[in-house]
């Protein structure tokens, strides 16, 4: 038997290296002859520009280059459409500069190369941009207004698109119903915030005509592959590097962000590397944001309690620009259902534009506001039919002996929104058992004796992860018997390092210490698409164990080959080939990968590893196997796995501050077979802490003239460890049964129902005061006025 790696909670393997201060993140590329870059950002949310003069900025000492976009070429295109859809029906997408007119506050207007950054800020300051204000549209709920000013001339009522899908005969089901139950929800603009910010360093080798990108970035394959396009390069004649990457979260998926575009521009023209580095207050105004969301929903029940039929409206804001297409939309539109039956469903969604920060899928992309919607409108639903908030959750659940259920949609992926496994009601269960459901009424009514305002709250949520088109990876055993293992996606601190290896040394028998992991770099593998919708480990990690799998399958030839037994009599265990109770009969996988490629070392002795005696010629080398104890395999999955959860918290509100405390989370997760518990665990608990922050703290606030108002984390709260509570999680396995490995995506998993939980316990400890929660975030300042106004005595 080999070594059981699979499950076990193994420590990550990256973290003494990070821990110790020996990451290299793109600000630590340090290349010969190095300049720095600087953006000049729009100050007005919608403006046309009049006229640009840069003869300042040039004149002083120190600016190599300023680029506006009368300076780009092709380059300064409009940008890729990366997912269109037919509804889409009117893209747009930013330029790497503007042109003629500006749309939201951060837009980048021009590009200024000099030989430090402190000296290309100096220079941004001296170009003259000669601007038109324009009016301006930043609410979203009168974006698509007939008089509201439009971002893009042509674009009737800043409607970028609009999509209507049915499931069965919802107005049938409505007709029918012996209680219908409404609401309107509202769920904001939020930002990833990660510790790393967005850079890129650019060398172009003139006398190669190659270029070197390393970026911090989500998908640097599909980047290489869009660089090649736009300077009509070989794509071997483009490098783009992930290096260690702090924290992505979505919105570093894009290809491109302007930035990735102008530093190779300035580095071609200048034959010398270019680093930009964005700083925080950029971060706020031209990475891309995500989540602000309308829905007026309303469910169908009847007699008992049980879901009809649902029909949901809302509007999404997608920004100035539509980059992503509609796929956070799309997401919200196929996540409303949630865990319950659903059999009759009419969603409809318009896509609108505003002056504002383009928006991009972030953490969660779309689940959250989908699950707020309908976790919200249960609450209200259990209190208008006298049930238990659980108990009409339990009556709607799709049962464990209902899958695959087929929720009637399409998903992002283009395939179905097919649920493959499940077991909602015993997730439910375990969650409402740790967090002391039952007996929690009794503690409540002790806390307001005293004057605290303690509530309970629950949410529970699916998640579509594991889409595809496709991930590869390769294999490869050397002659020391070590395993290294490549492929193409990123990693952002999901513990990639150490789930691959897990895979890797389980599949091949061998030490962890002996596998080595390179992701990221699309010169150790050239194709694949890239780390997100929570589906690294489910589609990269089942080509790692494909791949090694084949390697195993021909180490396990060889070895049969030399030893004269059959390939299903050897056994893989520490690093050794060897027949089933007689371990001296044996090969080390290093002999075999010598054994597999022996003209590797026709000018010199046999390496002294492997010690063992091997022939020059036989079966082992005359077979016509491939040389190389190496394979690449791709693995696409047939559509989209659904991992699900349950969270529950109590939290008790200060009436006088507004501020919630959380005295217990708890989490139930069930993301199929878990090939390592405690990298599972470490991603609930950061999702769980961006999502406090996207319920209690962070919100963007914009005025009517789409001038971000919380723009430094003087303005913009975030958690910290002090309000991150102290998380409980329990996991229940149900293997997928769509990929070999039966594992589904965790990632996204812990920040798509905190906002819901948490406004579940919120509302239920202010009960009192009769407050409804229909908002998110609630930072304490908002929650503070709501109290106050129910507090204040009637006049």
């Amino acid at each position: 038997m080999t070594t059981k790696l699979l499950g076990e909670p193994v420590k990550r393997l990256e973290d003494p290296r990070l821990l110790k201060g020996q990451g290299q993140y793109v600000d630590d590329i340090h290349r010969p002859g190095m300049l720095h870059g600087a953006v000049l950002r729009s100050p007005y949310a919608h403006a046309r520009i009049k006229g640009i003069d840069v003869s300042n900025a040039l004149a002083l000492p120190g600016v190599h280059l300023v680029l506006s976009a009368a300076d780009l070429g092709e380059a300064g295109g409009p940008l890729p459409l990366l997912i269109p859809h037919p509804a889409l029906t009117e893209p747009r997408t930013q330029r790497a500069l503007a042109v003629d007119e500006v749309r939201y506050v951060g837009e980048a207007v021009a590009f200024v190369v000099a030989t430090n950054r402190y000296v290309a800020e100096d220079a941004l300051e001296l170009i003259e941009v000669d601007y038109e204000p324009l009016p301006v549209v930043s609410v979203l709920d009168t974006a698509t207004r007939e008089d509201a000013p439009l971002v893009h001339a042509g674009v009737e009522r800043n409607i970028a698109a609009h999509l209507v899908q049915t499931v069965g005969d919802p107005d049938a089901a409505f007709a029918r119903a012996a209680h219908v139950v409404k609401g309107r929800y509202r769920m904001d603009r939020g930002a990833a915030n990660p510790m790393e910010t967005r850079g890129i360093v650019a060398e172009w080798n003139d006398a190669e005509q190659s270029l070197t990108c390393w970026i911090s970035t989500q998908g640097p394959i599909p980047i290489r592959n869009g660089l090649a396009m736009l300077f009509g390069l070989p794509e071997h004649k483009v490098r783009v590097m992930a290096p260690d990457v702090g924290g992505g979260f979505g919105p570093k998926i894009m290809m491109f962000y302007p930035e990735e575009i102008l530093a190779p521009v300035a580095s071609m023209r200048l034959k010398r590397p270019i680093k930009w580095i964005e700083d925080r207050m950029e971060h706020f105004i031209s990475t891309n944001h995500e989540r602000e969301q309308i829905h007026d929903i309303e469910v169908a029940f009847d007699a008992d309690g049980r879901i009809l039929g649902v029909r949901d409206t809302f509007l999404h804001d997608t920004g100035a620009f539509s980059p992503y297409g509609i796929i956070t939309p799309l997401i919200t539109a196929t996540q409303v259902p949630n865990n319950y039956n659903v059999p009759n469903y009419r969603v409809e969604f318009t896509v609108a534009f505003t002056n504002k920060v383009p928006v991009s899928p972030y953490r969660g992309a779309g689940r959250p506001q989908g699950v707020f919607a309908m976790e919200r409108l249960l609450d209200k639903a259990a209190a208008a039919l006298g049930l238990d908030r659980a108990e009409i959750r339990r009556r709607n659940f799709v049962q464990p002996d209902e899958f695959p259920h087929d929720v009637g949609l399409i998903f992002q992926d283009g395939g179905p929104t097919t649920y493959d496994s499940g077991n909602y009601p015993e997730v439910q269960a375990r969650a409402l058992k740790m967090i002391g459901w039952d007996g929690f009424k009794s503690q409540q009514a002790e806390a307001r004796a005293q004057g605290r305002y303690l509530g309970i709250g629950l949410a529970n949520y699916v998640e579509g992860t594991g889409i595809g088109p496709y991930e590869g990876a390769q294999v490869r055993v050397d002659v020391r018997g070590h395993v290294y293992v490549s492929t193409a996606v990123s990693t952002q601190g999901q513990g990639h390092y150490t789930t691959f290896a897990q895979i890797a040394a389980d599949e091949l028998g061998v030490p962890l210490d002996r596998v080595t992991v390179t992701t990221g770099d699309s010169t150790q593998f050239r194709w694949g698409s890239g780390t997100y919708a929570s589906r690294g480990l489910t589609v990269a990690g089942n080509a790692v164990g494909l791949a090694a799998h084949a390697v195993r399958e021909k180490a396990a030839q060889i070895a049969a080959d030399l030893l004269e037994v059959s390939p299903e009599d050897l056994e893989f265990e520490h690093g050794i080939v060897s027949v089933k109770g007689s371990p001296g009969r044996s090969y080390s996988l290093a002999a075999l990968s010598v054994a597999s490629n022996p003209l590797r070392y026709a000018y010199g002795e046999v390496p002294k590893l492997p010690p063992e005696p091997l022939p020059r010629q036989g079966p082992a080398l005359t077979s016509g196997r491939e040389p190389g104890l190496e394979a690449i395999r791709y693995y696409s999955p047939p559509h989209a796995a659904f991992a699900s959860g349950c969270h529950a918290a109590i939290v008790e509100v200060d009436l006088d501050t507004g501020m919630v405390k959380i005295l217990k989370y708890a989490v139930v997760h069930d993301c199929g077979v878990m090939v390592n518990p405690m990298v599972v665990e470490g991603q609930v608990y950061g999702g769980v802490a961006q999502g406090v922050g996207g319920m209690l703290y962070e919100k963007l606030d914009y005025d009517e003239e789409g001038q971000l108002r919380s723009g430094t984390y003087m303005d913009f709260l975030m958690p910290y460890a002090t309000e991150v509570p102290h998380i409980e999680t329990d996991h229940v396995e149900t293997p997928s049964p769509l990929n070999p490995l039966g594992i589904k995506g965790a990632g996204e998993a812990g920040a798509i129902p905190t906002p819901s939980a948490l406004a579940s316990a919120i509302e239920d400890a202010l009960s009192p005061l009769g407050i409804q929660v229909t908002q998110a975030p609630l930072p304490p300042d908002t929650l503070r006025a709501m109290i106050a106004e129910k507090r204040a005595p009637a006049r």
